[in-house]
């Protein structure tokens, strides 16, 4: 859904080098699967894919995509569950703000 070749210059990862491919893409994975769970939304990649798609589904979006991004850049550079010296956060606070307007609410 998120292309490895983006997520590689976000990183600032050479393209040819793909020792780390494997870690990227499960990164990559994990942030759309912490998109989905925080919104309670089920991304698709285009818009024919919502015929018949769950009532809160709907198609990844850039802020959506900077979102991930940013999320997956954390993870690349802090690789622990916690940092010394650092405040402890539920999501970065710029995904956060990218993501808030997605939340999808069942009335």
């Amino acid at each position: 859904m998120i292309d490895l070749e983006l997520v590689k210059k976000h990183l600032r990862v050479e393209l040819d080098e793909t020792d780390q491919d494997d870690l990227i893409q499960s990164y990559t994975d994990a942030a759309i699967n912490a998109f989905e769970a925080w919104t309670n939304r089920t991304l698709v990649a285009t818009d024919a894919e919502l015929d018949g798609a769950a009532e809160n589904a709907m198609v990844i979006t850039k802020g959506i995509e900077q979102g991930a991004l940013l999320l997956i850049g954390h993870w690349f550079n802090n690789r622990e569950s916690s940092l010394i010296g650092a405040t402890v956060s539920e999501l970065p606070l710029a995904t956060k703000a990218l993501w808030q307007p997605h939340r999808w609410v069942n009335v």
